[in-house]
């Protein structure tokens, strides 16, 4: 199955409420028997019962044989409507279709400290790497940084004494320093899921670090468009044709432009339907959906750039 197709059919068989606009799904093999293995960090692919895909975290340590899924979605109506679907239109006995598992935010094998932040609804991802770490008894700290208590999710397991939890209304709308658990590299990794101010900001703090110690999940997806972007060149390789991508746009709004037809849904780089495949040139890679070994031969065009130029082609 290629990444991005939601060809595995699951059946809601939990939901519960963890915070006024999260709730927790528990999806299990419409069929019985166990789903695909994953490591935690891993998202699947859902296909909502509006007919939306969105990817989600699994919300769980490692298992080789899981007879369910864990999902946590957030509802945000200002979005494109899928948590709003899921939401208001997956009960429990609910069909949904899903994909396999997926990571780019694993944890790598190490004996090192873990550093471990998390933003809003990105704790769903940092959950089970948590779980796998105290199993591997691999010291870790875990801060968890959201707006108010009352919205955040899995409060109740985070009360233990690796865990900072930061709520901004409670400091009278000060954030937390996160400068004396990053300020020395020496023995330890990073691992940030969150909002895109809070990746800036780690990334900004960790730039005398080594890149193979960083490691970073977006959970709400991307723009192909920051004050970082700069231009640069794709060549179609079908035709040949020269497309300009100007920093103030995506690679797909280009393409398109341009009557090079590439099928695209989400616009976050969170779905893969709109990969291409990449023949040569270095890609500035943003989405959340390529495996680390398909980094070298496809991009994701609605959010990921290119650096100089590039060459492209159909998928």
């Amino acid at each position: 199955m290629t990444r991005g197709e939601t060809d595995i059919p699951v059946v809601v068989t939990g939901r519960r409420r963890l915070a006024p606009t999260i709730d927790e799904f528990t999806l299990a093999a419409a069929h019985g028997g166990a789903l695909p293995a994953f490591e935690a960090g891993a998202h699947i692919d859902v296909e909502t019962p509006g007919g939306h895909r969105r990817s989600y975290s699994l919300c769980a340590p490692t298992a080789a044989r899981p007879r369910a899924y864990t999902i946590a979605v957030d509802r945000r109506a200002d979005g494109e409507g899928g948590s709003v679907s899921m939401h208001d239109r997956a009960a429990t006995g609910s069909p949904v279709r899903i994909s396999s598992p997926s990571t780019g935010f694993d944890l790598h094998p190490t004996t090192r400290r873990a550093v471990l932040i998390a933003g809003g609804v990105g704790i769903t991802a940092v959950r089970g790497m948590r779980r796998d770490l105290q199993e591997a008894g691999v010291a870790s700290t875990l801060v968890y940084l959201v707006r108010d208590r009352s919205a955040a999710a899995y409060l109740d397991e985070l009360n233990a004494p690796d865990v900072v939890v930061h709520a901004t209304r409670e400091h009278d709308g000060r954030r937390f320093d996160l400068w004396p658990l990053l300020a020395d590299p020496t023995d330890s990794e990073v691992y940030c899921c969150g909002p895109a101010p809070l990746m800036r900001t780690v990334r900004a703090m960790t730039m005398h670090w080594r890149p193979a110690r960083l490691h970073f999940e977006d959970f709400v997806g991307v723009s192909a468009v920051d004050p970082f972007a700069q231009p640069f060149t794709a060549v179609w390789q079908p035709t040949g044709e020269r497309v300009s991508v100007g920093s103030d746009h995506s690679l797909l709004d280009r393409l398109t432009e341009n009557g090079i037809a590439v099928p695209s849904s989400c616009r976050s780089g969170t779905c893969g339907t709109c990969r291409v495949r990449l023949i040569s040139g270095t890609a500035q890679h943003r989405d959340i959906v390529l495996e680390n070994h398909e980094r070298s031969v496809q991009l994701i065009t609605c959010v990921s750039r290119g650096e100089g130029e590039i060459c492209i082609g159909p998928a």
